[in-house]
């Protein structure tokens, strides 16, 4: 990696730091931190800091920490799959959504992944690395500067599992959503994870305004240890137990991603065990068409079974949406254009 540091990667207070050790005033902190968020990409384009100032800053930080590879675009409902390549070699992927809501980037806290769920391209070749704060941002700021539009809305359900990565996670919440920085509401963030309970305590313990997203995708344990491993060091009820207790703790709804594999979990008794699991839970149920992947042996429901699934948990009370499949056509399910591209490299 370069010895050289990362702006992105820093918080006001340690660009402060940065400054006075550079031999400048505090407050130019500050100045440097408004302007890697206003999306310069050049320290010189830094108007307001003096020459020598600058000088210093471009001998000892950079600000570009990632490049575009390749993007592709979907011709049914325009998302983005954008490839981007590290400093230090590493491929991640990130996809811009865009609905009428505003703009919509899901990006990665890893590169690759460990936890293993048997219907995820990510985790197939394991995990390289944790991604930093400054990684994770930099997804974000590339993609805005790339559209020309303002991202508004930020989901940590690409490759890599956030809660596995949690300290540069949470040092991403604290920038992106600062005043000066890009302003995003912690209301419109979403942290997904497979269910490390003793950081799902953690996060509720923080008291954060997220939407914290639990990828169950099965109603027992006996299906659930089939496909994630995770299962097997925290189980469903222990995971529940303390989803509960996050609901308590800061009054969020908790959402469960359900993948729906034909055959699998997408049987109308399945339906009925989750709903009995998911009783008096704030909480929602979105129930996902399963991306297939070519390593996998899983295959997709039916719209009928997705149907009849949903039909059944809202009857018993479990508010529960049937997500609409966004870039089926880019290998826009987390970690497949990384994957094919890496493949294809290899094989040459």
């Amino acid at each position: 990696m370069d010895k050289k540091i990362d702006l992105r990667n820093k918080t006001v207070k340690e660009l402060e730091e940065l400054s006075v050790s550079l031999g400048e005033k505090k407050f130019r902190g500050k100045q440097i931190f408004s302007w890697v968020y206003k999306g310069t990409s050049d320290i010189d384009n830094m108007n307001n800091l003096p020459k020598k100032f600058k000088d210093d800053l471009k001998r000892v930080s950079y600000l570009k920490n990632m490049d575009i590879l390749k993007v592709l675009e979907s011709k049914i409902d325009g998302t983005k799959k954008y490839l981007f390549t590290l400093k230090d070699g590493n491929i991640i992927e990130s996809v811009l959504m865009k609905y009428r809501h505003g703009n919509t980037v899901c990006v990665s806290t890893q590169v690759g992944c460990r936890m293993g769920c048997g219907f995820c391209a990510s985790t197939i070749d394991g995990v390289v690395r944790n991604l930093t704060s400054g990684e994770i941002i930099g997804q974000v700021l590339t993609i805005q500067k790339d559209i020309g539009e303002r991202i508004s809305n930020v989901v940590l359900m690409g490759s890599g599992e956030p809660l596995d990565n949690y300290d540069e996670v949470i040092k991403f919440l604290g920038i992106i959503n600062h005043p000066l920085g890009l302003n995003i509401s912690m209301r419109n963030i979403t942290i997904s994870t497979c269910g490390i309970v003793p950081k799902i305590l953690d996060l509720a313990n923080m008291n954060l305004q997220i939407t914290l997203a639990i990828s169950l995708h099965a109603p027992s344990n006996e299906l659930r240890n089939q496909t994630m491993p995770i299962n097997k060091v925290y189980n469903i009820d222990e995971l529940l137990k303390t989803c509960r207790y996050y609901t308590e703790k800061t009054n969020r709804r908790i959402t469960f991603e359900y993948a729906l594999i034909k055959g699998f979990n997408d049987q109308p008794s399945h339906a009925y065990e989750l709903s009995k699991k998911l009783q008096k839970m704030l909480c929602h149920v979105n129930l996902i068409p399963l991306n297939e992947v070519k390593e996998r042996k899983f295959k997709a429901s039916t719209d009928k079974s997705a149907k009849e699934f949903q039909s059944i948990l809202k009857k018993r009370g479990i508010e529960a949406t049937i997500r609409r499949e966004l870039g089926s056509d880019i290998d826009a399910a987390c970690g497949q254009l990384r994957k094919n591209y890496i493949d294809r490299i290899n094989q040459k």
